[in-house]
């Protein structure tokens, strides 16, 4: 199983892979891939990172897990590959998209098009096994994700950070508020996104702030 980062992203991150932890991580899924089904499939492990380097991340939105049906997680959180129905919580995002800015709901769930335009779509856990959402859940992935957004949050400046969720806002606690733009809210999901996920404005808000920084905003 060979699984592939992206350069500027290996270079920062070089010393989470040397760390007891990561090494113990990478045998459990290693071994997890060979003897059950797990996703995404492995080559997408660390698509969020491949498809958006370091060096352009402008907005980070936190997932928590990989969507655990077939053929629906490619790594990236909240995305679904092309022709896969929208699962409820990628719909109300692309709601509040269309009440925010007028952009209409996409014909497709796949976010690769806002990963390639600088959004990190981070999920905390990076693995799952099929059918069974939180399998990987407490083997080292969180450690990692952690480490993720801490050293996005030291390194960079004027990053967007989207935490939609307890999850993710205790994720995202390290972040400081000076320096980078923290937008929070309800979780997306049908059970909470009318207590205020619908209406929260962020991805207008997300752009406002990146284009005072003369920053490209994201075409939503």
């Amino acid at each position: 199983m060979e699984v592939k980062i992206e350069s500027s992203w290996k270079n920062v991150l070089q010393t989470e892979f040397d760390k007891d932890y990561f090494v113990q991580l990478t045998e459990f899924v290693r071994k997890e891939y060979q003897t059950t089904t797990i996703f995404p499939p492995a080559p997408f492990i660390f698509n969020a990172f491949n498809t958006c380097a370091f060096d352009k991340v402008k907005v980070v939105i936190i997932g928590q897990d990989p969507y655990h049906g077939q053929g629906q997680a490619h790594g990236l959180c909240f995305s679904v590959n092309d022709g896969v129905d929208f699962p409820p919580s990628l719909i109300n995002i692309f709601k509040e998209i269309d009440r925010d800015l007028a952009i209409p709901m996409p014909l497709s769930g796949n976010l690769t098009r806002w990963a390639e335009q600088g959004v990190l779509l981070l999920n905390a856990t990076l693995t799952v096994k099929a059918h069974q959402a939180g399998s990987h859940q407490g083997k080292g992935w969180e450690i990692f994700t952690d480490s993720v957004i801490r050293i996005l949050a030291e390194k960079k400046e004027n990053l967007v950070f989207m935490l939609w969720g307890n999850y993710a806002q205790q994720k995202g606690a390290v972040i400081n508020q000076h320096k980078h733009l923290v937008l929070k809210s309800v979780h997306p999901s049908p059970l909470s996104a009318y207590r205020g996920f619908i209406g929260c404005g962020h991805f207008s808000a997300a752009n406002k702030y990146l284009i005072q920084k003369d920053l490209i905003p994201v075409s939503w």
